[in-house]
């Protein structure tokens, strides 16, 4: 597993090739294995395949333009709850590490508490073009694709004596 978390790498440019759905489902099916508290298991995934929906998300903060890019979009959101945040942040990691495990690259890109260019909400933004219930929170997009360039792999190197307390 060691092996997998240090090919994991934020990717922002994909090769314009098809992912078999294999995969998006072995990557769906590690997210829906994620815990979460008192085991509700409330998140929701919606993958966006339309160019014009993606374009669209890649709009929906300053940052996310990469995500026209990318052959899928996973968007991962939740009943909202007071755990649904950390409940969604769980699946989003294993999504990060199913993704890595299967030879495709992902970038999280925020949409809690963002703001479009237009100033208006970026959770409302997409919750609209997606046509998704009020009571559902939007918490980020995971663009799935293959990566147009391999990054090296982290090096596991760090001053662990700044990092860990003993």
């Amino acid at each position: 597993m060691l092996k997998t978390i240090k090919k994991r790498r934020s990717i922002r440019q994909f090769l314009d090739k098809d992912i078999k759905e294999e995969k998006v489902e072995e990557i769906l099916k590690a997210a829906m294995t994620a815990p979460s508290a008192h085991n509700r298991r409330p998140w929701r995934f919606w993958l966006v395949r339309d160019k014009e929906k993606k374009e669209k998300l890649a709009q929906i903060q300053p940052w996310a333009s990469f995500v026209a890019g990318a052959p899928v979009v996973l968007v991962i959101g939740s009943e909202e709850d007071k755990h649904w945040v950390e409940n969604c942040a769980v699946a989003a990691a294993l999504v990060y590490l199913e993704a890595t495990n299967q030879g495709l690259g992902t970038c999280w890109v925020q949409v809690r508490g963002m703001k479009t260019g237009r100033g208006e909400g970026s959770e409302e933004g997409v919750k609209k073009l997606l046509g998704i219930e009020e009571n559902i929170r939007i918490l980020c997009l995971m663009p799935l694709g293959y990566p147009s360039k391999v990054l090296p792999e982290h090096s596991g190197k760090t001053e662990k004596e700044k990092l860990i307390e003993k």
